[in-house]
């Protein structure tokens, strides 16, 4: 405005010197009567007032473009990207794009996400679905609860269910970075929590198990984990034990034979008690507003515009749940960055096929996750801040500067994305705390109390 101002008064200026000289030089100079100095004037000054017209026309389309010009231009004709997941890489299958760095060279393919519809924040349900050929009941969540804690389904009888998903004084998972088996061996992957297991609509880092029951057989057996050499075995040491006839006739029946199908129905019941639906979180979407803090809030936001929703979505913070597993398995890490070595993300692969270059992994869920490091699937990382950084650079490219291309609709895309500054992260971190149960944390805390005094006593 202030420039509009100089304009205009020196555009007065020009025409009162214009018509003066007209007036008292070359009206004289030229012989011209009144008339003639008038129309002189006028012709001067209309070209005067043209060229002022012209630059404040080329200022107000410099300054103001989304005003002036964008309403005349005709927008091209972009569906949002649909739903369509390849189940393997889980990206659309028919909606691919092309990322590339502007400062570096790296390329990958993924999905970018675009949708008019705001995200809706929602609370965990206080009860699990049962499929309905394995129904609920009391008998079977005994059973089961007996089954979970029962060393003697191990080989060398030292370990149980529980030996590595802790739910009486932990957060459902063993906190080593790859878990302990028999004979001392380590396994390759980092013990996913059972605790809100039963929303997951696949299980295992790899997503290999379809449902609870699926998956509560594969421990069993596994060579490194509890190391049983069959199905046949596990049946014959229950069978050993006189204790379970009566267990198993309450929940299945008395003339039901006890086989292994029976043995992961009763584990998958109880497992589908072990829920938390009590975190801050869950207070504040439900209308305890001060249940966050400020800057929980703030990571809340910026996890939601910063694309962390994409994957982690729903009640269970999962694209791998009950509530919406259209995309259970998604490509990680999508972007190459020095994280790639330094935590060896690639040396396993997941679900992805030979020789990809890229992992597969199911998306886990976020619920409780400030209790359950180490993190990632190879128990990698130590500090939760660390992962964010992570994810938010290997995931959603916050590196730099990007030139996105639509191959469906011939649409070219700049995106800046500058890594996430040191308060953004402490932000999100908050906000995953506030993911965290209190009965949980209560239980973490009396067992630690506990751990604390045996060691003083001692």
């Amino acid at each position: 405005m202030n420039f509009l101002s100089v304009a205009l008064i020196a555009l007065v200026v020009g025409l009162a010197v214009l018509f003066t000289m007209v007036r008292y030089d070359l009206g004289p100079k030229g012989r011209l009567a009144k008339s003639g100095q008038w129309f002189l004037a006028t012709a001067l000054g209309t070209g005067i007032l043209s060229l002022a017209v012209k630059l404040m026309i080329i200022l107000t389309v410099t300054n103001f473009p989304g005003t002036v010009i964008e309403p005349f231009i005709e927008q091209p004709d972009v569906e949002p990207v649909v739903s369509e997941y390849d189940p393997l890489l889980g990206i659309p299958a028919s909606k691919r794009f092309l990322w590339q760095s502007l400062d570096s060279q790296p390329i990958a393919a993924n999905q970018v996400a675009r949708s008019s519809s705001p995200y809706v924040w929602q609370t965990l349900p206080d009860q699990v679905p049962a499929p309905e050929n394995n129904p609920m009941t009391s008998e079977k969540v005994v059973l089961g609860k007996r089954l979970f804690f029962d060393k003697n389904l191990s080989w060398d009888r030292t370990l149980s269910c529980s030996s590595c998903h802790d739910v009486l004084g932990g957060s459902g998972d063993d906190g080593l970075p790859t878990s302990r088996g028999i004979n001392n061996q380590l396994g390759g992957r980092n013990a996913p929590t059972v605790w809100n297991a039963a929303f997951q609509s696949v299980l295992f880092w790899d997503g290999r198990a379809a449902s609870l029951e699926e998956q509560a057989k594969g421990p069993l057996i596994n060579p490194i984990e509890m190391g049983m050499p069959s199905w046949e075995e596990v049946v014959q040491r229950i069978l050993d034990d006189p204790a379970y006839v009566p267990l198993f006739a309450d929940a299945f029946g008395a003339d039901t034979a006890i086989d292994i199908e029976r043995i992961a129905e009763a584990i998958a019941s109880y497992e589908r008690t072990l829920i938390t639906p009590d975190a801050p979180y869950d207070r504040f979407v439900r209308g305890d507003l001060d249940a966050l803090s400020a800057q929980q809030l703030r990571g809340m936001a910026s996890f939601q515009t910063l694309g962390c929703v994409n994957c982690h979505f729903g009640p269970n913070f999962s694209g791998a749940s009950l509530f919406d597993s259209r995309a259970p398995l998604r490509i990680f890490p999508i972007y190459p960055t020095p994280f790639e070595q330094q935590y060896e993300l690639t040396r396993d692969t997941g679900a992805a096929m030979a020789g990809s270059g890229r992992g597969s992994w199911r998306v886990p869920s976020l619920r409780n996750v400030a209790l359950t490091g180490p993190w990632l699937h190879n128990g990698s990382v130590s500090e939760l801040k660390e992962v964010v950084r992570i994810m938010s650079s290997v995931q959603l490219g916050h590196t730099g500067r990007y030139l996105v291309w639509s191959d469906d609709h011939k649409v070219m895309t700049k995106l800046d994305r500058p890594a996430l500054s040191d308060g953004e992260i402490e932000d999100i971190v908050a906000f995953l705390q506030s993911l965290s149960s209190d009965m949980l944390l209560e239980r973490i805390k009396l067992a630690k109390g506990s751990t604390d005094q045996a060691i003083v006593a001692h």
